[in-house]
């Protein structure tokens, strides 16, 4: 039996876990044994205590792996990947570090290995879907929408994070990157905001975040862009944080005292949005692409995924749309299925028909469909 080892036990990590153990020898690692306790209780798995910010200890814990599934904090996740890498060993990562994983490239093609990064469900499968639309149709318009959100509205936030808030307020702060008439453009975060109305939910509330990421650079396609969902209100509350400092990273003295906006504001906002893990959620994502036939007539079409909590394992719909599309292609890595060597963003699993075709079809078996 295959053996795979999880860096992080973290909500995600726990489902990728779940999922995994039923067909391989998993180990989960993570630095906290409250983690590993709650693994345990969903998974039979092996589970080992360690300190995952050293180099050392993941060469270690990693040395008798055949594949390793990153499941860390993005701040964590480029120095991982680059230690599993160099250790010779093939990798799935979901940390969506910010660095550029092409500095990686030439040490993966070095060490003969299969890496996959940003493998959620945005970027992630949003990436595999529409490299494949790309590749067999002339698609001259992307847009996706995504957004998990709590069942429960609760103002005035209305919003659970499934992961850090200080992740989340980066959505809010970082510029947002989207290609207009093939030329990349700049906006505000948080800008651009409208309404749409989503099957089974109701109306929500899109705005411009940045989420395209590598395909940027490997998707050719003159209008493509990425927005947030959330219920409407909480984009324009947002807002009025930002512009009053309050997710500012500059050092404010109060008082005396020398405290960063930012680290104030998460910290206040980490029992208010904490998503437990009885709370009901779910992940909505729809993508609209504009295709030229070939009579040069343009069709609209329009794509949905909608998930829920799972009440029968517990695991929430975030972890089960990221967890298992990064499950399904560490399976396309492990049967040979996608076997190129080097590093590569998800939509490259997209561009090849039998990988694309794989991934979904795991995907339905677990309950998480994409539909026309």
């Amino acid at each position: 039996m295959k053996k795979i080892t999880i860096l992080g036990a973290g909500m995600v990590g726990r489902a990728i876990a779940y999922d995994l153990s039923s067909n391989f020898d998993v180990t989960s690692v993570d630095f906290s044994q409250e983690n590993l306790n709650k693994v345990e209780k969903l998974a039979k798995v092996k589970t080992e205590v360690a300190d995952l910010s050293k180099k050392s200890e993941i060469e270690r814990v990693i040395s008798d792996a055949d594949l390793v599934i990153g499941a860390l904090p993005g701040f964590m996740g480029f120095d991982s990947v680059r230690t599993v890498i160099n250790a010779g060993k093939n990798i799935v990562d979901i940390s969506f570090f910010p660095e550029d994983f092409e500095l990686l490239k030439s040490e993966a093609e070095k060490a003969g290995v299969t890496a996959i990064v940003d493998c959620g469900v945005a970027p992630g499968l949003s990436n595999i879907w529409i490299a494949h639309n790309v590749k067999n149709r002339k698609v001259i318009l992307f847009e996706c929408m995504v957004g998990g959100l709590p069942e429960e509205r609760t103002l005035p936030f209305q919003y659970k994070a499934p992961f850090s808030p200080i992740d989340v307020i980066e959505e809010y702060t970082r510029p947002a990157r989207f290609v207009e008439n093939s030329t990349e453009v700049v906006r505000e975060a948080l800008s651009g905001s409208e309404f749409i109305n989503f099957p089974g939910v109701g109306t929500l509330e899109a705005f411009f975040s940045d989420g395209l990421r590598s395909l940027l650079k490997t998707v050719k396609v003159p209008t493509m862009y990425e927005k947030t969902l959330r219920y409407p209100g909480h984009a324009g509350l947002m807002r009025a944080f930002a512009s009053a400092g309050f997710f500012s990273t500059e050092k404010k003295k109060i008082n005396g005292v020398e405290i960063v906006p930012l680290d104030f504001t998460s910290q206040m906002l980490i029992p208010l949005w904490k998503l437990e893990e009885e709370d009901r959620e779910f992940t909505a994502m729809r993508f609209r692409i504009l295709v030229e036939n070939n009579d040069g007539s343009q069709s609209e079409e329009f794509y949905y995924l909608f998930d829920k909590y799972d009440t029968k394992t517990g695991i929430s719909s975030m972890s089960r749309t990221t967890g298992f599309t990064c499950t399904a292609a560490a399976r396309a890595v492990l049967n040979g299925t996608f076997a190129s060597k080097g590093i590569f963003p998800p939509e490259f699993l997209g561009f090849d028909d039998k990988t694309y075709k794989f991934i979904l079809e795991e995907l339905m078996q677990r309950g998480i469909y994409i539909k026309k």
